[in-house]
């Protein structure tokens, strides 16, 4: 998951300040308070909101918010924990290292291989077109290379039909 950096004024604190409580479903505030659930809007984001009885105050109520009815509002969304998880695991060191290497071969050899680099098509639709079905291609060549190199007397054969289809694909859309 690639790093997003935080959309925070200068001076105010950071949604990271805020301690998420996974077990009460709930937000705490640097100065111990709890911001509760409040609803889940449209878009999959659940609402947390401060007391602002609590707030009104708080020493740190000027670096937290600059809301009229003195409350503090916190979203996280429905998959948060998910991308916490890949931010967590993005870390570890066997990670790291297969991180490393997919830019040496994936990356290089979808993009150089595929004629991925530039497109004559326009448009999203005829491009995303283009790149889905070039991607099915090689993935089924990845498929026959697998059956070819495991011994699979089919696999041979399925090898030079899936690229020549590749080809005419590729062909056809460029």
């Amino acid at each position: 998951m690639p790093y997003t950096r935080p959309y925070t004024k200068d001076g105010f604190l950071r949604k990271r300040e805020y301690v998420y409580d996974e077990y009460y479903d709930c937000y705490i505030c640097p100065q111990n308070e709890v911001l509760a659930y409040e609803t889940t809007t449209r878009e999959g984001y659940r609402m947390y909101r401060s007391n602002p009885d609590k707030c009104k105050d708080c020493p740190l109520l000027s670096r937290c918010t600059e809301s009229k009815d003195l409350t503090k509002r916190i979203s996280r969304h429905l998959w948060a924990g998910y991308v916490e998880e890949a931010d967590h695991l993005r870390h570890t060191e066997e990670n790291k290292r297969l991180y490393a290497m997919r830019k040496e071969t994936i990356e290089r050899r979808r993009k150089g291989k595929a004629w991925l680099r530039w497109t004559t098509l326009r448009g999203l639709e005829k491009v995303s077109m283009q790149a889905m079905l070039t991607f099915a291609a090689m993935n089924l060549k990845k498929l026959a290379t697998w059956l070819w190199k495991s011994g699979g007397s089919k696999g041979w054969y399925l090898f030079f039909a899936l690229i020549s289809i590749q080809k005419h694909l590729i062909s056809v859309y460029w």
